[in-house]
């Protein structure tokens, strides 16, 4: 009994997961415009997955009065509101579909489904290729955080080595401007004393001699000391 269950459950869930598939590879329309002579019919059509339907696919499709009776077709082209069919026999199958423009039908493509199976793995491959890129992105974003975080850090260093240097060149120049003061100072203060000694000497000066030689004006060969 209990194997019975197993097995039960087992396929209910085969069928339940096959139904799902089959549901991502319906989708619907509706005739815009049918050319019987051609065997084309035109779809206008409303789905995001339309871009996993390729040229030569191959689709059933039906109303929705009885959909066990059904036509075959072909995606001859498409663009983003509507799709060209190659309808065999299309005369044929307006027997069994209604075809008439802006009649609904229901299409269903196993080529669909294989293509959004594709689809699907691609998907995966791409999201774990995210997935390590997001990660290598993430060490990155913490390499230039704490690029920011250390060069913060020099700058503060540098920013203490140099007020350090300022406070020295400070100390430094304030040092050289009392040397300074203190020079001029003393460079005043010895000119000063050598003016006192010049006008001492001045005032002290001896002659070498007390008389000085003079002429005659009227004669000017006479000469004497006076």
């Amino acid at each position: 009994m209990k194997i019975f269950l197993i097995i039960s459950l087992s396929l209910f869930s085969f069928f339940s997961m096959a139904a799902t598939e089959d549901e991502i590879a319906i989708f619907s329309g509706r005739v815009s415009r049918i050319n019987f002579k051609a065997d084309l019919m035109r779809i206008k059509i409303n789905f995001g997955n339309v871009k996993y339907l390729n040229s030569k696919d191959k689709v059933e499709f039906f109303d929705e009065r009885d959909s066990n009776k059904r036509c075959k077709a072909y995606v001859v082209g498409k663009s983003n509101e509507y799709i060209l069919f190659k309808v065999p026999s299309i005369n044929f199958c307006k027997t069994k579909v209604f075809l008439s423009v802006g009649a609904y039908l229901k299409f269903f493509s196993v080529d669909l489904l294989n293509n959004i199976k594709m689809g699907k793995s691609l998907i995966d491959i791409l999201l774990k290729k995210r997935l390590a890129l997001s990660g290598k992105l993430r060490r990155e974003q913490k390499d230039l955080d704490s690029f920011i975080e250390k060069v913060n850090s020099v700058n503060a260093r540098y920013q203490i080595l140099r007020d350090k240097l300022e406070a020295e060149w400070r100390d430094n120049i304030a040092t050289l401007e009392e040397d300074k003061t203190t020079s001029l100072r003393n460079y005043k203060d010895l000119e000063r004393r050598i003016e006192d000694l010049d006008m001492k000497l001045e005032r002290y000066r001896i002659e070498d001699k007390n008389l000085k030689t003079d002429r005659w004006a009227l004669d000017p060969r006479l000469y004497y000391k006076k």
